[in-house]
């Protein structure tokens, strides 16, 4: 089997080409497709987002209330 040489692109390449789906991203001088996330992957990010939203959000709001006084 033969393989292509991939030629090496550069961080400003890399930036200047536009979005695909799936998103690409780049390391080592290579484009990699990222792989698409899978169901484990959303309810992950459901547990580590709620407290963070919970907590800038009443935050948030008690910043209003104390600016007030």
């Amino acid at each position: 089997m033969v393989q292509t040489p991939i030629k090496p692109i550069t961080l400003a390449e890399f930036l200047t080409q536009p979005e695909t789906q799936p998103a690409q991203e780049y390391l080592d001088e290579q484009i990699y497709t990222k792989p698409m996330p899978q169901g484990q992957h959303s309810r992950i990010q459901l547990i580590i987002i709620s407290p963070i939203s919970y907590f800038l959000h009443h935050a948030t709001l008690n910043h209003k209330i104390e600016s007030v006084y």
